[in-house]
């Protein structure tokens, strides 16, 4: 059976997203934000635009954009089956991007801080992570990234799932 998320991808023309905010929490629409790159339409031009991307990819259970999208040399040999289980076992709730830096030696490296949120286990949990990216051929690719602690959201900020309520009448109650 083919969920609604994949039909997503395999026929980009057909989007039963149109009119719904993007995964990645841009505030933008999904066609018009990360649907390009993971239809192969167009390739991201910054690595925000290629994180927010993989982070879509996760939640639209695109694992070709994902392992195209990691540096060739820091794929695993089992890459594809990896994400498939982690795919199959969390469901990606929100995101949020932190912080965006170059690095200061490398002209083609830059990296992105976040924080992305997830259920899985039937327990919510975050990843935040200071992620590498490297310019080459053309194209933006993930490398690898640093899990930092997880971050800690204010009461009063608003909820990283987008329900536009503040955290703490959303999912600062759990």
């Amino acid at each position: 059976m083919i969920t609604k998320k994949y039909k997503e991808f395999i026929n980009p023309g057909f989007s039963l997203m149109q009119n719904r905010k993007c995964y990645c929490n841009s505030q933008k629409n999904y066609d018009e934000c990360c649907l390009p790159y993971l239809s192969n339409t167009t390739n991201p031009q910054t690595p925000e635009q290629l994180m927010r991307s993989r982070y879509s990819a996760f939640c639209t259970e695109n694992i070709k954009y994902l392992v195209d999208t990691h540096y060739p040399l820091k794929r695993e040999e089992k890459e594809e089956e990896i994400l498939e289980e982690t795919i199959k076992n969390t469901q990606w709730l929100g995101l949020k991007v932190l912080k965006k830096e170059k690095d200061k030696k490398e002209s083609n490296i830059e990296y992105v801080e976040f924080a992305a949120f997830y259920q899985a286990n039937n327990k919510y949990g975050q990843l935040h992570e200071k992620s590498k990216f490297i310019y080459e051929n053309d194209k933006w690719y993930y490398v690898d990234g640093v899990l930092l602690e997880p971050i800690k959201i204010g009461r009063n900020e608003p909820c990283w799932c987008q329900s536009n309520k503040k955290f703490k009448k959303c999912h600062g109650k759990f």
